[in-house]
């Protein structure tokens, strides 16, 4: 089993389960899971665990905050669990409505538009990319090479109407490819052709039809899969089984391409232009006022998603947006945060931490390690990043700083800033992480005392006292690992999995077993037993975790030739049967049973001792924690 199995296991059983699972997405380093109970999730062990940075409850959704892995993990949940919505009453559930309306609008705004950003972020930059080689006069614009290319930026913005449809038809729950088709119609030739100048009049029998573009709009294509989602619910009563497959689309086509026409796209239109012109109005009013507050306040708004509609509105409509330029001082004030930190800190646990978070950041604009991680964590940092925020956000605002394509703040995107405000913005970012970083060193940050560690959530005081002590007035500390298997011994570094041979999971040893038994090696408490029967953990009674791994994949067995004698949460005495397993079946079906015993908190000790024998038995003393 990969480190991601055992993390993706470790997530799904602390947020109540796969059957407590409504819905689970992604963004840059978040699991952003839709709980059908949140009382059943286990908030506390998720923080508690040092692959964990944060867990956030916002617009109805429970997050789990991981970091740049979250892709991989991701995978695996969705490859290893069943996470569909089958049975009527669950399908109930999943259409109830949680939270007011805005936090139910932005959570359907991310979703929507959160599986086309990277498209967005990609052909926005190379547009802007462009711009900036027919200025340098490197390209011509009138070559084919610079058509091609640009085709190439264009085609995601002209046909966004599509790509929001299909997006959106997974949000509401309808059919994808007539979601797609409907809008479709509004830019096929024999459509768009009627039109010469924007507001033309035509007709459908008879009711007049005010003819809009649609490339690059937004509203019109949300609103429309959104009545097209209870349309199709309707047709599927009503229309028989055995007509269903071409009668259902037929009817859908027929009665939403006209109403999109006649009136939902239109209003769409106009709501999209009333929406940029309502931004252009707060930003002409007061530039400053209000890239002060995007700047010092978008890390507590909880608008990043609810917002990226406007954004990329503005870029449609006008082609270039002012709202992302005040934002990004927010993410620089976020680099800015590590930066102090690294430069403040005497831990150096907490130093490595924000050293690996500064990168992420400034090179692809994913603060969130550093937001949840220290700023949050630590407090002083984040008033901070508010101060450094607000007044480079206001500098952004005052000069009416522009962007030329939707992308994420960083150091990387900074040619889509390539305008004639380019000056404004650059000074912007600097003075917002230069700021930041100085007030972080000044304002400092309490290491100890109760201060919380950056990755752990545990205290300087808890991470102070002796793990184990066996009496009264003594901090060197010693418990023996016990074998829990008989066999022969294999040295991790020799184990054929990175995740256990690199020690990323801890240090330990491995066995290769001769008997298809597994014993408690220690006294203490089953903290977890994975669904499959192949591992086991254990919190010993001087709070020492292990990890016992039958085999090293066996996790695709599917819980196959494994037998569970005890239950997470079971008391258990050393030498109790904890497992059993099919030696020969297992091996037959063409997997290695190598067995790592990991110490998983084994940061916490000074020195963990492997046993010297070749082989070992249940008597044998297998590992030495001090």
């Amino acid at each position: 089993m990969s480190k991601h199995d055992e993390l993706a296991k470790f997530i799904v059983t602390n947020v109540g389960g796969e059957e407590n699972i409504r819905d689970l997405y992604h963004c840059m380093t978040r699991l952003r899971f839709t709980l059908k109970d949140k009382q059943k999730a286990n908030k506390q062990a998720l923080e508690n665990s040092d692959s964990v940075i944060s867990v956030i409850e916002s617009g109805g959704q429970y997050q789990v905050v991981i970091g740049n892995h979250v892709n991989e993990v991701y995978d695996t949940i969705a490859k290893n669990y069943n996470l569909q919505v089958k049975s009527g009453n669950e399908k109930k559930e999943d259409n109830a409505k949680e939270g007011n309306f805005i936090s139910r609008a932005f959570t359907v705004m991310s979703s929507i538009f959160q599986p086309i950003v990277p498209a967005l972020a990609g052909a926005g930059m190379l547009k802007a990319i462009l711009v900036i080689l027919t200025q340098l006069e490197w390209l011509d614009s009138a070559s084919s090479t610079y058509a091609i290319l640009a085709a190439a930026g264009n085609g995601v913005f002209f046909f966004l109407p599509l790509m929001l449809a299909f997006s959106a038809s997974r949000t509401f729950k309808t059919q994808p490819i007539v979601s797609a088709a409907i809008m479709a119609a509004l830019l096929e030739p024999n459509f768009t052709k009627l039109m010469e100048n924007t507001g033309d009049i035509a007709s459908f029998i008879h009711i007049p039809v005010v003819l809009m573009s649609y490339t690059t709009s937004i509203i019109p294509a949300i609103l429309a899969i959104w009545l097209y989602s209870y349309l199709e619910r309707f047709l599927k009563r009503v229309v028989p089984k055995s007509i269903e497959l071409f009668m259902v689309p037929l009817v859908s086509l027929l009665i939403m391409v006209p109403l999109t026409a006649i009136v939902i796209g239109p209003l769409g239109v106009y709501t999209g232009k009333g929406i940029a012109d309502g931004i252009e109005f707060l930003s002409t009013q007061s530039g400053f006022l209000t890239g002060a507050i995007l700047g010092g306040g978008w890390t507590f708004l909880g608008l990043h998603w609810g917002i990226a509609p406007a954004m990329i509105n503005n870029l449609s409509l006008k082609g270039f947006d002012t709202i992302r330029p005040m934002m990004a001082s927010a993410t620089f004030a976020q680099s800015g945060v590590a930066l102090g930190v690294f430069l403040k800190a005497k831990d150096k646990k907490l130093k490595a931490y924000a050293l690996s978070s500064i990168f992420p950041s400034l090179f692809a604009g994913i603060t969130e390690p550093i937001v949840y991680g220290l700023s949050v964590k630590l407090k002083r940092p984040m008033i901070a990043a508010v101060i450094g925020g607000m007044i480079g956000g206001a500098i952004a605002g005052h000069f009416q700083t522009t962007v030329l394509a939707y992308v994420f703040p960083a150091i990387t995107t900074i040619p889509a800033f390539f305008t004639n405000t380019i000056a404004f913005y650059l000074i912007s970012i600097i003075i917002s992480f230069v700021v930041t970083t100085v007030l972080t060193y000044i304002l400092g940050f309490n290491e100890g005392n109760g201060a919380t560690d950056a990755e752990t959530g545990k205290t300087e005081a808890e991470k102070s006292e002796p793990a184990l002590q066996t009496e009264p007035g003594h901090t060197e500390v010693t418990e023996n690992v016990y074998a829990p298997i008989h066999g022969q011994i294999v040295p991790l570094h020799e184990v054929p999995d990175p995740a256990f041979s690199t020690e990323a999971m801890g240090q330990g040893i491995a066995i290769l077993p001769s008997e298809g038994k597994v014993y408690s090696p220690v006294s203490g408490v089953v903290s977890l037993v994975f669904r499959t029967g192949h591992a086991i953990a254990i919190t010993s009674d001087n709070h020492l975790d292990l990890l016992i791994h039958v085999g090293l994949d066996t996790v695709k067995l599917k819980g196959n030739y494994f037998t569970k004698h005890v239950e997470q949460g079971q008391r258990i005495e050393r030498g109790d049967l904890l497992l059993e397993f099919d030696i020969p079946k297992i091996q037959a079906a063409g997997y290695d049973l190598t067995t790592p015993i990991i110490v998983t908190n084994s940061t916490a000790y000074q020195k963990v001792t492997q046993t010297q024998q070749k082989s070992v038995d249940l008597q044998s003393v297998l590992l030495t924690v001090h």
